[in-house]
């Protein structure tokens, strides 16, 4: 695993499941850390926990990521306390899952605005100090749904979708800026997403921790050499 010591990173939506673990191994390797999502309350609870014993600072930032002022708002604040920014993980997400004479404005608004509106408008607040750093890196945390459909996937697979296509544009937008850009694609994670309750039942599942190493690997890589997607599975799905 890397060494951060001394690295800046913001992790969206890290309250809870995958954006909890990446945020957890970033710190452990030295970084310090911006933990956010929508509730302050979880944001300063969580950023106090992880920020126990570890060696950078952790802050919390609450940022509504559908909210382009919010975002910048989220990135400013983050080099005014810290200094620098050198690592945007955009993984703040969510799923409606209905077929389509089921999803309503609103919902696929919100998907739309949360799954891909929320990257751009981070990304392009960060990108600036990202370039800055030197080496800086956005990792976006899409799906395997972004290039499998499945029914009543109408809203979150045309986010993570549009997901996979920005990211590889903005991979080569940027990429004599000093900034890599990649997209982590996993499959079926034990997690709450979706109001999901972790359960033993699905422990075939991947574990929110094994998409967080794949985060931690895609940072080791030397800054010559960029791994600009990893698609991920459980390796013994269940059968039938």
């Amino acid at each position: 695993m890397p060494d951060l010591t001394g690295k800046v990173a913001i992790v969206t939506g890290s309250t809870k499941g995958i954006g909890l673990a990446i945020a957890e191994h970033l710190a452990r390797a030295g970084a310090s850390v911006v933990v956010s999502a929508r509730s302050a309350a979880d944001v300063e609870t969580v950023a106090a926990r992880l920020g126990a014993g570890a060696a950078g600072r952790v802050l919390g930032l609450p940022c509504d990521v559908r909210d382009p002022e919010a975002c910048n708002r989220l990135v400013a604040d983050t080099v005014a306390a810290l200094g620098r920014l050198d690592i945007l993980v955009n993984n703040a997400g969510l799923g409606i899952i209905k077929p389509i004479q089921e999803l309503s404005v609103e919902e696929w608004r919100t998907q739309i605005d949360t799954n891909l509106g929320g990257v751009f408008y981070c990304s392009k607040a960060a990108i600036p100090h990202l370039s800055a750093s030197g080496d800086g890196s956005i990792i976006n945390i899409g799906s395997l749904a972004s290039r499998n459909t499945f029914s009543g996937g109408t809203g979150y697979n045309a986010s993570k979708f549009g997901l996979l296509g920005m990211t590889e544009a903005m991979m080569l937008d940027v990429r004599y800026d000093d900034v890599r850009v990649s997209i982590l694609m996993p499959g079926s994670v034990n997690t709450a997403f979706n109001g999901r309750e972790q359960a033993a039942a699905r422990d075939w599942r991947l574990e929110a921790d094994d998409c967080a190493l794949a985060v931690m690997q895609l940072l080791a890589y030397p800054k010559a050499a960029h791994a600009s997607r990893i698609e991920m599975r459980p390796s013994q799905p269940r059968k039938g």
